[in-house]
């Protein structure tokens, strides 16, 4: 089968067909926000890395015991790109994936994913409920709270960054500077 470089309106339709839940798909819009703000901060495609941060869960809701394996199975029967497959297949580097994150693109998106669930997290306990107001600080003092957002991998988080060598703050100004953009899509 030819390679074929998915649009945007594709990518949706195809994320749309395996998943229905409507938080699944706010997180998806979170993921692709921080993606594009950091493609455009790093100079690299703000598309593609916008359509991966949308499809990294492609395969979760219907497929949670075959998470990243499932995905990749289903993107290579619609012929798309090998370095899309991987880096959305990376994501899940050491928790249902042996695909380590190798280019900027999928250590960011390894880093993200689950930063985008904390910082959402102390959003929704805002006075506003918002991400237009939310600053690094107040997440970095949850952040240190085991028990709050206590699904969220903090040391997966740490982990990402450290790949990318950033400190985890400027990280989290920058993952809500990206979700600010999309905040209408996100509810927040």
């Amino acid at each position: 089968m030819q390679e074929h470089i998915p649009t945007y309106d594709e990518a949706l339709s195809l994320f749309k067909e395996f998943n229905k839940s409507e938080s699944l798909l706010k997180h998806a819009y979170a993921v692709e926000g921080v993606m594009r703000y950091m493609a455009r901060r790093m100079g690299e495609d703000e598309e593609k890395w916008g359509i991966i941060g949308l499809m990294h869960d492609l395969d979760y809701e219907c497929f949670p015991e075959q998470h990243c394996k499932k995905a990749r199975e289903i993107l290579e029967q619609r012929g798309w790109p090998e370095e899309y497959i991987r880096a959305i297949v990376s994501h899940g580097w050491g928790i249902c994936s042996d695909v380590e994150p190798q280019t900027n693109m999928e250590k960011m998106l390894y880093a993200v994913d689950e930063l985008t669930g904390l910082i959402t997290a102390v959003a929704i306990i805002r006075p506003s409920k918002s991400v237009a107001d939310l600053e690094a600080k107040s997440v970095m003092k949850k952040w240190k709270d085991k028990s709050f957002a206590a699904g969220v991998n903090r040391p997966l988080i740490e982990k990402g960054a450290a790949m990318l060598g950033v400190e985890l703050r400027d990280l989290v100004t920058d993952a809500i500077m990206g979700m600010r953009e999309v905040a209408n899509r996100i509810g927040l």
